[in-house]
């Protein structure tokens, strides 16, 4: 009986028809890509597909990028475990967008760059160039090799699928059509995946309705759960999520991942108008929008069924990012094909993901460390580079799958740490972009600095993780259940994490510093460089150059969200037609765009 406990189906022959037709169908959309544009071969054809791409497409691939198969499978156990707060990222999503589209893309997309970090070395210098790019190359190596790790593991165990099959499957259908497609076969692919990832959220609560009576049945369990309380006005920092902590700390965090994170800066700067870039944040957000309250309506069902009877404190499940997959097994079993659409749409969240990071791993790579040394290259050899870097990188991000399967618990850790990161960056491009005064010694004061920071708490929140009383879990109840595996409750029990045990010394920081939201280490991390930044700068003797080039920060004209009179439209044509033909001249003269770059800088500051 559904929602009592115990073992649920397996895959059945339909489910694999269903599950191998989507992975090869996003293989085939990159032969088809690779066959259509085989003769445009050029490196930017490759990384930015020509930057010719419309508004739609980029913003379902770059909601599909932050929809991974951790998401997937996570979102809907959020709202099971902890209610409807997670519902308030949607005013993050707000204000990240607005941040991104109107002082960010702006300036990415003046600038014409094909490597985020490629900024660093204008505004600052080159070593700060290579620290930003070694630190983006590292974590994303390390969180692409998680997100196929982590869903393999908790699907294995509930579908049978067989783990490493599936994660050489995810890894090689990723290189293949990176390889032959580039950028243009990844947005196509994240289109089809994104479709595929709304589809098994929607068949989840379809069916979850008609097993529980309808929606306003599965609204009255988590009203009567606690689910729905998604407001709490507590100023305490130290508190999980909070309505501060999640639009304060939340949209520097979502900012830190839409603004500077390569693989989504290469999809809005591929764009063929700066409308069109901004308008796909703008899409973007009620992406997120749509996404996110599906996932949470997932839990919600979740939650209605399993109300009498959680699977995780029966022990059916050994986590609880296999609460979702244990969900459709037990309820949508019965319906060949069904089960292997969500693992299909949990996969789909993996391979947008994988295949983003490898696109962008494989730009910053060319742009930041092949191209400034070797510049005589012609286009077929760049093209083969390219092409033999997204092998490389794909292999290493299966390689990283493997170092996860050794990990365990360090798993939540290592996605603590790629949130660390990201804060100290966001608040370097900051300070380049709002500051005149900031020079690259307290550029690269306040970074090191602010990583120091955000890794010490970071750190030390993993080793001592917060009381429930901070994290505020919600009752769950197995008096419903008809067999007990793991745990014999009888009474409603309160949810804490599996992941780490509390120790019983816990020092004097435990409950105060290392207790710090999460939510809140990306802000902790952008106001350390932008403060500790400028102070060092001004102690070093500030900017000494008399002019900067007015390209390299935020202008009073780029914050507004479309121009729609002509002469604006004009000026923006004349500006990109300028671009454009120095990257043509440069491909014939043998140097890179950031080479007229710098010469436009040079001869501002001479003026």
């Amino acid at each position: 009986m559904v929602g009592t406990g115990g073992p649920v189906a397996t895959f059945a022959v339909w489910d694999y028809v269903v599950f191998a037709g989507t992975i090869l169908g996003a293989a085939a959309i990159g032969l088809f890509q690779a066959i259509r544009g085989r003769k445009e071969t050029s490196s930017e054809e490759f990384l930015l597909g020509g930057r010719q791409m419309t508004a739609v497409p980029v913003a379902m691939s770059l909601t599909a990028s932050f929809m991974s198969g951790i998401t997937v499978i996570g979102t809907p156990a959020e709202a099971y475990l902890y209610g409807a707060s997670f519902w308030l990222f949607a005013f993050s999503h707000a204000i990240m967008s607005t941040l991104t589209a109107e002082i960010f893309v702006p300036l990415f997309y003046r600038l014409q760059i094909t490597s985020a970090y490629e900024y660093l070395e204008l505004r600052f210098s080159r070593p700060i160039r290579i620290i930003g790019t070694s630190v983006y190359i590292s974590q994303t190596a390390l969180y692409t090799g998680l997100v196929i790790y982590a869903p393999a593991l908790a699907l294995n165990q509930i579908t049978g699928l067989d783990l490493w099959g599936v994660l050489v499957a995810t890894g090689a259908v990723c290189i293949i059509y990176c390889t032959l497609g580039g950028l243009k076969a990844v947005i196509w692919t994240d289109v089809l995946q994104m479709v595929i990832m709304l589809t098994g959220f929607v068949a989840v609560i379809a069916r979850g309705a008609v097993l529980q009576g309808g929606l306003a049945n599965i609204w009255e369990d988590a009203r009567q759960g606690g689910r729905l309380q998604a407001f709490d006005f507590d100023p305490d920092p130290l508190k999980r999520h909070t309505f501060w902590t999640i639009t304060i700390g939340g949209s520097m965090m979502w900012a830190s991942i839409y603004a500077i994170n390569q693989s989504q800066v290469q999809r809005y700067i591929s764009c063929k108008t700066l409308g069109h870039a901004k308008m796909s944040l703008y899409v973007n957000m009620v992406g997120l929008w749509v996404t996110v309250t599906l996932a949470m309506l997932s839990g919600f069902a979740m939650y209605s069924i399993y109300k009498n009877c959680d699977p995780f404190t029966n022990g059916d499940v050994n986590t609880t990012d296999q609460l979702l997959p244990y969900l459709v097994m037990d309820i949508l079993a019965a319906y060949p094909g069904i089960p292997g659409l969500f693992v299909a749409a949990a996969y789909s969240g993996t391979l947008s993901t994988v295949s983003s990071s490898i696109n962008a791993l494989v730009a910053v790579t060319v742009e930041d460390f092949i191209l400034p040394v070797c510049k005589n290259l012609t286009q077929k050899q760049k093209t083969w580079m390219n092409m033999g870097l997204s092998v490389f990188f794909g292999a290493l991000c299966i390689g990283m799958a493997g170092v996860a399967s050794l990990m365990g618990s360090v798993l939540q850790a290592a996605f603590s740490i790629f949130g660390m990161i990201s804060g100290p960056l966001l608040g370097l491009y900051l300070l380049g972009m709002l500051f005149r005064t900031a020079n690259s010694i307290g550029g690269i004061s306040g970074v090191i600095l602010s990583l120091v920071l955000t890794l010490w708490v970071g750190i030390g929140g993993q080793i001592y993780p917060p009381t429930t009383a901070k994290t505020n879990p919600l009752p769950l109840s197995t008096l419903g259940c008809n067999s007990t595996h793991q745990y014999n409750t009888t009474t409603a029990v309160p949810w804490t994490s599996p992941v780490t045990l509390q120790p019983e010394v816990r020092p004097p920081l435990a409950d105060s510093f290392y207790s710090l939201s999460y939510l809140y280490i990306s802000l902790l991390g952008v106001l350390t460089t932008v403060v500790s930044g400028l102070l060092v700068s001004a102690i070093t003797g500030g900017c000494k150059q008399k002019k900067l080039n007015s390209n390299l920060f935020v202008r009073k004209s780029d914050l507004i969200c479309f121009r729609w009179n002509r002469k604006s439209q004009a000026s923006e044509k004349t500006e990109k037609d300028s671009v454009q033909w120095k990257h043509t001249e440069a491909n014939k003269s043998g140097f890179s765009h950031h080479d007229w770059v710098m010469e436009d800088v040079v001869k501002a500051t001479k003026l």
